[in-house]
């Protein structure tokens, strides 16, 4: 009995067995993500926040993305996000390499230095593709295309093959100009995303609300 007792004792000293910190999770990326043309409880981040709580998992989600931003925008910030030492992070660029006319090339080097930085910190990674239009022709097209496929591929990656899919060119679902989903958009893309970023979290051994 007394050694019941003491036990009780230091539990109550140091308060009680730990509670698991929430799992944090990081978008990083560009206008898809920003939230932009929405109001900020309309963004990607925070419909994925509050359907990742609906579905039981204890996740903090920080909205990393910047309108405009390049892969190498991206990799110029990436050491500052990194260093808030995310467990997840939804990697989303690309389009904007697309839209400004930067190489094949050094697209793939960006995606790859981004995907080590934050394997570096510690982070698992999710890659969200891009599918490029004809305006760079069909070589270009077929190349930006495989990019992210390959990527997941040589770094084991999960894949989520086309952030717009369902969304792009719908005009229920987008702003105008077809890209930038409006808040119905975003919904769709939460749900469509939703149970790959889960099946991670399930495989890291997140924890549960």
């Amino acid at each position: 009995m007394q050694k019941f007792r003491i036990i009780g004792l230091i539990f109550s000293l140091l308060g009680g067995p730990a509670l698991a910190a929430p799992t944090k999770l990081l978008v990083f990326g560009d206008s898809l993500v920003s939230g932009y043309g929405v109001r900020d409880s309309e963004s990607f981040s925070n419909a994925l926040g509050q359907r990742l709580a609906a579905d039981g998992y204890d996740v903090v989600v920080a909205n990393a993305g910047v309108p405009g931003n390049t892969t190498a925008m991206g990799l110029a910030r990436a050491a500052k996000a990194a260093a808030g030492k995310p467990d997840l992070v939804i990697l989303e660029l690309g389009i904007n390499d697309l839209l400004n006319d930067a190489p094949l090339g050094v697209t793939r080097n960006n995606l790859s230095r981004l995907i080590h930085s934050f394997r570096a910190a510690g982070a698992r990674v999710i890659l969200a593709g891009m599918i490029a239009d004809n305006r760079r022709g069909a070589i270009y097209k077929r190349g930006f295309d495989a990019l992210f496929p390959a990527l997941a591929s040589k770094y084991a990656l999960p894949l989520y093959p086309y952030f717009l899919d369902g969304v792009a060119n719908d005009p229920e679902l987008t702003q105008e100009g077809g890209l930038h989903p409006n808040a119905e958009g975003v919904g769709v893309i939460v749900a469509r995303f939703a149970p790959l970023i889960e099946k991670t979290l399930d495989e890291m051994g997140a924890p549960p609300r």
